[in-house]
């Protein structure tokens, strides 16, 4: 098995990672909505479910070649693992800590943050992204301060917001029962709220929703581990937020617009644009966000079947 690009696969026999099947695919291993995958190989990312995959021979089928529609750190460590399953297993731990930095914005390891930084950064410059990196990676993974140069400014911006969180300059308050946490930072910080870096937020809090809140700036997010079929846990399901915003929009002055992304998209925000701040009070915003989250319908399911795609 080798890997191919998505849109050379032509009538390949293949094994999908992370990513939709397409009508030669003869096993997904991703943890996408509606991929497929066996329940019994689910995992957080899709490099645990590869993993699991592995471990368990009943599962294993013949293909000529594994890919993916798209690029990311989930994505390239799960390949790799898939076609150098020696070399991934001795670093097995290191691997998945890095796989999940890149989706969801957690790390154990200051070395897989900075893996995670590197490959985002390396792959963002790449025209074929999966064959540039692919054989880089058991360096990347063992000797990683070799690339200081890529994933300095990024560690930087990290211990930045971690010095902030550490000294309460922005503090965290969590509704578990909606599964919120509310971040806050008054304005003239060192960093503004969209220089905020989701890794530290992201492992200061399990909270599935994020409220920034710097003056009168407020931003609502929702993090990816609610997109796709999570499996240590299952966050409670997206609200849309559309009514949100509209109810937000009748109180805002000329100028500024609330917009949502839509709860199918990767990481959607309830954002204001046309200016930076908005002109109702800030408690009154975080009031209203609590009360639709507490009494919206669920909007989107990642563990009902969806078509296939691709």
């Amino acid at each position: 098995m080798r890997f191919v690009p998505y849109d050379a696969l032509g009538g390949l026999s293949n094994i999908i990672v992370d990513g939709s099947a397409n009508a030669h695919t003869v096993l997904t291993l991703s943890h996408w909505p509606g991929s497929g995958t066996p329940a019994a190989l689910r995992g957080d990312t899709s490099t645990a479910i590869v993993f699991n995959y592995l471990d368990a021979p009943a599962f294993h089928v013949e293909a000529a070649a594994v890919s993916n529609n798209h690029f990311d750190e989930d994505g390239l460590l799960g390949i790799f693992a898939l076609l150098t399953p020696g070399a991934a297993r001795m670093r097995r731990d290191l691997i998945l800590d890095v796989a999940s930095a890149g989706d969801f914005g957690t790390y154990t390891r200051r070395a897989a943050a900075r893996v995670a930084m590197t490959i985002a950064a390396l792959g963002a410059t790449a025209s074929s992204p999966y064959e540039h990196l692919l054989g880089m990676l058991p360096r990347l993974l063992d000797a990683i301060d070799d690339y200081r140069s890529v994933w300095e400014a990024d560690d930087t911006r990290l211990t930045t917001s971690e010095l902030l969180l550490d000294s309460l300059a922005i503090t965290v308050e969590e509704r578990p029962g909606i599964d919120l946490a509310i971040l806050r930072g008054p304005d003239g910080l060192p960093q503004d709220l969209e220089q905020w870096h989701p890794f530290a937020l992201h492992n200061r809090t399990r909270c599935n929703r994020l409220l920034l809140v710097q003056g009168r700036r407020i931003e609502l997010r929702y993090r990816y581990e609610s997109w796709v079929q999570f499996a240590s846990w299952r966050p409670p399901s997206r609200i849309a937020l559309e009514p949100l915003a509209a109810e937000l929009n009748e109180l805002e002055t000329p100028g500024g617009r609330w917009v949502f992304d839509g709860v199918n998209q990767i990481t959607p925000s309830l954002v204001l644009e046309g200016r930076t701040g908005t002109s109702i009070e800030p408690d009154e915003v975080i009031a209203r966000a609590e009360h639709h989250l507490r009494t919206g319908e669920p909007a989107w399911d990642p563990y009902q079947p969806r078509a296939r795609t691709g």
